[in-house]
């Protein structure tokens, strides 16, 4: 298990190398000429070239890319182009609201989707399967910035249930937080949701037609424990390979609802900051979050083994 986690690991670090290559040469590529910006259109070329000198933007793209490996290490991400506060602190004020609502949201789509998914392979070709599928065809059409729209014109317009837009943080006032982090959660879980119903439906479906099912149903088992103790339990490695490749469409997805309930995260970071070309942001918040992806992803190579020890072996052996 030692050298499984190794591998993993040590691939990680080069998937995170390479995407800090692509996030360098990526920002530099962009439109426009960051010192200009932070100089002003009525400024001198004597201010250019000095903002140019301050940030480094005057060395080789190499000496650039060292410099700024070395400051990531270090913990220093820059500073801000419109406020010059550390990037790094602008970061942890907005991402507890990321991480809030992606909580959430993976909190709503683990217990509509597993559970849809499992009373509609459980209930095959009856009235449940029939609506837990027609639920995952819905979830997966309809998008996310329409079912937050209509959202608020049901549960805060017309319904008055929820406010409609607006962020407390948890520490301030409990109640009035989850209130408002609810109709963004459901948003964002119902199309994540629909995705883990089809696959824990049709993870489940192969395990309940399996042999060792047959043997515990032949033992006198009860219904709840074949499903339970072994059907789920051999579904649950799909379920998990789902949760970890289905990040990136929640980041994606989180991008949209905080524009849309104004919630004051790493979605509404990133927008604000390509508009006004905050390339210091751009470039921390694309980090972090590729960061965040990789280290999931490798929570998820982790537990899939543990749950599967053929994966294990077989990822140890081919070294």
């Amino acid at each position: 298990m030692l050298w499984f986690v190794l591998r993993r690991g040590g691939a990680a670090l080069i998937v995170l190398f390479l995407a800090s290559v692509l996030i360098f040469l990526g920002i530099r590529a962009l439109p426009g000429d960051p010192a200009l910006v932070m100089a002003g259109e009525d400024a001198t070329p004597q201010a250019v070239a000095a903002i140019r000198h301050a940030y480094g933007l005057d060395k080789p793209l190499p000496t650039q890319y060292v410099d700024y490996v070395g400051q990531v290490l270090s913990g220093n991400l820059g500073r801000s182009t419109q406020d010059q506060l550390p990037v790094g602190q602008i970061l942890v004020e907005r991402l507890p609201v990321t991480l809030e609502l992606s909580a959430l949201a993976l909190l709503v789509a683990i217990m509509i989707g597993v559970l849809s998914g499992i009373v509609a392979a459980v209930r095959r070709g009856r009235l449940a399967d029939y609506v837990a599928t027609g639920f995952g065809l819905i979830g997966l059409s309809v998008p996310h910035f329409w079912l937050g729209l209509l959202g608020i014109l049901l549960f805060s317009v017309t319904l008055h249930w929820l406010p409609a837009s607006g962020f407390i943080p948890f520490t301030q006032d409990p109640a009035g937080n989850l209130q408002r982090m609810v109709l963004p959660a459901l948003v964002l879980g119902t199309g994540f949701a629909a995705v883990l119903m089809r696959q824990t439906r049709s993870a489940m479906l192969g395990a309940l037609s399996a042999d060792y099912v047959r043997t515990a149903r032949s033992k006198g088992l009860s219904e709840t424990k074949v499903v339970g103790a072994h059907a789920l339990r051999n579904s649950l490695t799909t379920v998990i390979t789902v949760l970890g490749l289905q990040l990136g469409a929640l980041i994606s997805g989180a991008v949209v609802v905080e524009q849309i309930f104004v919630l004051p995260g790493f979605g509404k970071l990133t927008i604000d900051a390509v508009l006004t070309r905050n390339y210091p942001v751009i470039q921390a918040v694309v980090l972090v979050t590729v960061t965040g992806y990789v280290l999931v992803n490798l929570l998820v190579d982790i537990a899939y083994a543990l749950l599967n020890p053929r994966v294990r072996l077989s990822g140890g052996s081919r070294g």
